[in-house]
């Protein structure tokens, strides 16, 4: 039997910004719930070279602790070397995971993850859905209070967003559509879904303006028919993008992509209670989730 006094929740960050939110999240749930530690583990940030790096630190006023080698062996025994976690997260591998190693599986629901996670677990999946930290939401927002002050053009921005009937509009294309097997997992919203989404807002609300955000703003200009005032959000880049998320958090209305990104950016809005969020009804090619889980319940979905 483990000692208690050396209970913790290790959670395995990986991914963009979005995914490293969903991830602390549930550990720091499960963490408030059984009054133990929270520790991550980052090392799999060395070398790593997609995205942005380990940004939720330098992003949110968060003090987070770090995994430690000995945290890893007292959690999971021998499997607490970094080779043993790294091949037991793998499909195929199960037989080499502990009892306190909890990964996500697709056929099993946020539920079943919850009641499965101990007091003394080691956190491997992505974690995508408001039911893995609903418990604690008000601790997770206040948690995720972005950190860095605004640029000038930032602040010009916000200003504009807080002073219209905003909606922020998320395009996600970047390794969606030049990494192949990125593409094969998650594909791309189609321009179908964008031109329905802006008529199911306009429809409803008078005087809208629309706040576009995108890694391929090229694109999105060239294609986007936004039927009333619109701008394109185009100075946040490299280090500089979590801005993005910030100013959407700050639109009343969104029309998010199939990115934990926007995700966040409408979930974290100051306007959530009166929002009208328009989310894709396919998320991904090959799921890693339970669909009917991702997006909150008042969430439309087309």
């Amino acid at each position: 039997m483990k000692d208690t006094a050396s209970s913790k929740v290790i959670t395995h960050i990986m991914g963009g910004l979005g995914n490293q939110m969903f991830q602390y999240a549930f550990g720091r749930t499960l963490s408030l719930h059984y009054g133990v530690p929270l520790k991550l583990d980052v090392l799999d940030f060395i070398g790593y070279e997609v995205h942005n790096g380990f940004e939720i630190q330098r992003v949110f006023d968060l003090s987070l602790d770090i995994a430690t080698e000995s945290d890893f062996y007292q959690v999971m025994g021998w499997r607490g070397n970094r080779l043993a976690r790294k091949v037991a997260r793998r499909l195929g591998y199960e037989c080499l995971r502990s009892t306190e190693m909890l990964q996500q599986n697709i056929n099993s629901s946020a539920m079943d993850h919850i009641q499965l996670a101990g007091k003394n677990c080691y956190l491997s999946g992505c974690w995508q859905s408001e039911l893995y930290f609903k418990r604690e939401e008000k601790v997770i927002r206040k948690d995720f209070q972005f950190k860095p002050p605004m640029s000038v053009e930032n602040t010009k921005w916000s200003e504009l967003i807080q002073n219209s009937r905003s909606v922020s509009l998320h395009v996600r294309r970047g390794d969606y559509v030049s990494n192949a097997h990125t593409h094969s997992v998650h594909g791309v919203c189609s321009i179908e879904y964008y031109n329905n989404a802006i008529n199911y807002l306009v429809e409803r609300f008078e005087g809208l303006t629309f706040f576009v955000f995108s890694d391929d703003i090229l694109w999105a200009r060239g294609n986007l028919s936004i039927p009333s005032a619109s701008y394109y959000i185009d100075n946040n880049h490299g280090a500089e993008s979590y801005n993005d998320m910030r100013l959407m958090s700050l639109c009343q209305h969104h029309i998010i992509a199939n990115s934990s990104f926007s995700w966040w950016g409408a979930w974290l809005s100051e306007s959530a209670e009166s929002s009208h969020v328009v989310a894709p009804e396919r998320w991904a090619n090959l799921q890693a989730i339970a669909l009917d889980e991702i997006c909150p319940n008042n969430w439309v979905r087309l």
